[in-house]
């Protein structure tokens, strides 16, 4: 083994050549939790096979190194994605906490119910238990909003009387509001006190006065359309 070549193979990296008998020996002898790649050669000589295993167990290291570059580029590329380009300035800062604010009170001032819920109080099939409620959302019949990646839907819009089916009121302020609310606006909606309402909310006269409630509806859409 030339000086130049055995100072290049890095530590940990060892080579056994000779026979699949010789081999075999001195595999014995090794650490059951070392890693091995075994090649076998034909038509070479003993030097030859040395001079071949000696080369490959010199550029492990490189290989070696060329993982660890690939895996801190990608970390280095997720922390760029995540990280705004600029500061947030302190508008943005309050505007995210008054977003937050309003979405957990969302969040705790109504019942929701993930697609799977609403299959079991329906009594859909265990088979595929989110496809109708999914059917329903698509369909405009309720909405959905969106945490932490699920879906949940109010069970304020779900009827017991008739085995907990879309309230058809809820399907005609959907449609009302269409293009002015997103989900989570929709949500703000019917969790906020309506002056129309007397200082209600919505979700809570959704089952009982929906009349009243799709009227506050398309009263709110006029006063927008009239500035």
């Amino acid at each position: 083994m030339s000086t130049s070549l055995a100072s290049a193979i890095p530590p940990g990296v060892s080579t056994l050549t000779g026979s699949a008998k010789d081999v075999g020996r001195k595999l014995d002898k090794l650490d059951t939790k070392q890693q091995i790649v075994a090649i076998t050669l034909g038509h070479v000589t003993a030097r030859e096979a040395g001079a071949i295993a000696e080369t490959i167990a010199s550029i492990a290291q490189l290989v070696d190194l060329r993982l660890v570059r690939h895996e801190r580029e990608a970390l280095q590329s997720l922390v760029d994605t995540l990280v705004p380009k600029a500061p947030p300035t302190p508008a943005q800062l309050k505007e995210a906490a008054m977003l937050v604010q309003a979405r957990t009170a969302v969040l705790k001032e109504a019942h929701w119910l993930t697609a799977t819920q609403i299959a079991g109080l329906a009594g859909f099939s265990a088979s595929n238990p989110s496809a109708q409620p999914n059917k329903w959302k698509r369909d405009g019949l309720i909405f959905a909003i969106r945490h932490h990646g699920i879906d949940y839907f109010p069970a304020y819009g779900l009827d017991p009387q008739t085995a907990y089916r879309p309230l058809k009121s809820l399907a005609q302020i959907i449609q009302l509001f269409k293009s002015a609310k997103d989900a989570w606006g929709l949500a703000y909606w019917f969790a906020s006190a309506n002056s129309f309402l007397g200082g209600k909310r919505p979700q809570d006269l959704l089952t009982t006065q929906p009349e009243r409630v799709i009227a506050a509806a398309a009263d709110e859409l006029e006063a927008a359309a009239h500035g």
